[in-house]
C-alpha cells in the first residue's frame, strides 16, 4: 500500500503471526522431520494450501461480525481500507489509528476555531467582525460608554452652539442664493461657508478624537471579556490626557499648514491679477491639501489609541501609527469611512427630526427655516438643534472610537502577533489561542 497524504499508515502485522480471532497452536518443532509428499512450509506463514480465486473472497459473517464496507473509490478524500481505525480493524484494533483515521472523510473540519474572551475573537479580523465589536461594547458596556459620549457630546455642542450664536457670521452666505451676486460676493460667502463649515468639523473631530481616546480602555478591556468602570477608564486616560491634547493640536496644525500652503497660490494670484484663473487655482489648490492632509491623517489615524495604550510619547505614537497603516492604507481608509458612514446615517435618523422641530419651534415653520437657510439663526434653533446632535453623537461616538481601536488591536495582530498576548492576559489556554497571521 502506498503510504500518501490523505491515507493512514498501514498497522503492523498481528503478533506472533496470527491473524485476529484466531486460535493460537503450537509451534512446530524445527527439526521436525519432513513427510514424504509434503508440501514445504515456512513456519511463520499459516495460509491454507488451498486459496479462494482472486476478487471472490469475502469475510466471514455471523455474530459479533459486521459486513465490512465497500471498497473505496479512487480519489483523495476516500478513508483507509478496513474502516476509519486504519489498515485490518476498526478504531482502538490492530494496526489502527483511531484518533487520526477517524477524522478522515468527512470529520476534518480545519483547524480550530480562534479563542473569542470578549467581543472580538483573538485573531486577524474581517470588516464585519470589527464593526460588529464595536456595537457589541457599546451594547455590553452601555452605562460607560454612555457615559462617556454623553459628556465629550455636551461638552462639544455647547462649544459649537456658543460659536454658532456668536461668533460665526451666517448672514455672510446669503450671497449664494442671490442669483445676480457679483463673482467677489460669491467669493466671500463662500469663504464665510467654508470657515463656519470648518470650525463646526475641526471641533467634531476635536470631540471624536477625545471620545476615541477615553473609549480606548473600555474597548480594550472589552477585548479581554473585562469591564471597566467610568473612573477607571479615566484613571487611565488621565495620565495621557495632555499628550492627547497635544497630539490633536499637532494634527490641525499639520492640516492647517496643508490646507494654507495649497491656497497660498491662488491667494496671490487673485491679490495680483484677480479674476477666474486665481479662483481656479485657489480651488485646484484646495483640492490637492485635501487629498493630502487625507492620506495623511488616515497614515495617523491610529495614532490616538497607540498613545493612550501603549503609553507613548506623541511623535513616537504618530510614528508608530504610520508604521502599523503602512501597506493597508485602503484597508484602514475603507473601514474608517465605511464605519463613518453608518454612524452618519444613524445619527442622522435622529438628528433631522430635531432639526425639523427647532425650525417650526424657532419660527417661520419649516417652509421657513428651508427658504432662510444660511441667513439668521436664532437661539431656539440652535439648542434645540443642539439636543439632536447630543444624542446622535451619543451613537456615533461609540461607533467611530470603537473602530478606531479594533482597527489598531487588529492591525498589531497582523504584524506583530498581538492575539498571543491578549490570549495569555485573558487567561485562554490551549488551541483556540491561535497565532495572528
Amino acid at each position: 500500500m502506498n503510504d500518501t497524504p490523505g491515507w493512514a499508515s498501514p498497522g503492523s502485522a498481528p503478533s506472533d503471526g496470527q491473524e485476529p480471532g484466531s486460535t493460537p497452536r503450537p509451534a512446530e518443532p524445527a527439526d521436525q522431520p519432513q513427510q514424504p509428499g509434503q508440501v514445504p512450509q515456512d513456519p511463520g506463514v499459516k495460509w491454507s494450501k488451498e486459496q479462494p480465486p482472486p476478487a471472490q473472497w469475502s469475510a466471514p459473517t455471523g455474530p459479533g461480525r459486521s459486513t465490512p464496507p465497500p471498497p473505496p473509490g479512487p480519489g483523495w478524500g476516500a478513508p483507509p481500507p478496513g474502516g476509519p481505525g486504519g489498515h485490518g480493524g476498526g478504531p482502538g484494533g490492530p494496526g489502527g489509528h483511531s484518533g487520526w483515521g477517524g477524522n478522515w472523510g468527512g470529520g476534518w473540519g480545519g483547524p480550530p476555531p480562534a479563542a473569542k474572551p470578549g467581543v472580538i475573537p483573538l485573531r486577524p479580523l474581517g470588516v464585519g467582525e470589527i464593526l460588529d465589536g464595536a456595537v457589541s461594547t457599546m451594547r455590553t458596556y452601555w452605562r460607560t460608554v454612555l457615559g462617556i459620549s454623553l459628556t465629550v457630546a455636551v461638552l462639544t455642542e455647547v462649544v459649537v452652539v456658543l460659536l454658532q450664536g456668536l461668533v460665526l457670521d451666517h448672514a455672510g452666505t446669503d450671497a449664494l442664493d442671490d442669483p445676480s451676486a457679483t463673482l467677489g460676493e460669491l467669493a466671500d460667502a463662500m469663504g464665510n461657508a467654508l470657515v463656519n463649515s470648518g470650525v463646526v468639523f475641526l471641533i467634531t473631530l476635536v470631540g471624536t478624537v477625545a471620545a476615541t481616546a477615553l473609549l480606548t480602555t473600555v474597548t480594550s478591556r472589552a477585548v479581554l471579556g473585562r469591564s471597566v468602570t467610568t473612573r477607571e477608564a479615566w484613571h487611565d486616560a488621565r495620565p495621557q490626557t495632555l499628550k492627547l491634547f497635544g497630539l490633536i493640536c499637532l494634527l490641525l496644525l499639520i492640516t492647517a499648514v496643508i490646507v494654507t500652503v495649497g491656497a497660498l497660490p491662488g491667494f496671490l494670484v487673485t491679490l495680483a491679477a484677480g479674476g477666474e484663473a486665481g479662483i481656479a487655482l485657489t480651488v485646484l489648490g484646495l483640492i490637492c491639501a485635501g487629498v493630502l492632509t487625507l492620506w495623511l491623517m488616515i497614515r495617523l489615524s491610529l495614532a490616538s489609541p497607540t498613545l493612550m495604550l501603549e503609553k507613548q510619547g506623541i511623535m513616537k505614537a504618530m510614528s508608530r501609527s504610520a508604521r502599523l497603516v503602512r501597506g493597508s492604507w485602503w484597508r484602514v481608509f475603507g473601514i474608517q469611512l465605511l464605519a463613518t458612514i453608518i454612524a452618519n446615517v444613524v445619527a442622522s435618523i435622529i438628528v433631522i427630526p430635531f432639526t425639523f422641530l427647532a425650525a417650526a419651534v424657532g419660527g417661520g415653520g419649516v417652509s421657513g427655516f428651508l427658504d432662510s437657510a444660511g441667513g439668521d439663526i436664532g437661539w431656539t434653533f440652535l439648542i434645540i438643534s443642539g439636543i439632536g446632535s447630543v444624542i446622535g453623537s451619543m451613537i456615533t461616538f461609540p461607533i467611530t472610537a470603537g473602530v478606531t481601536v479594533l482597527l489598531y488591536v487588529d492591525q498589531r495582530i497582523r504584524r506583530e502577533a498581538l492575539d498571543l498576548e491578549l490570549a495569555r492576559a485573558a487567561g485562554v489556554q490551549g488551541p483556540g489561542a491561535t497565532p495572528g497571521s
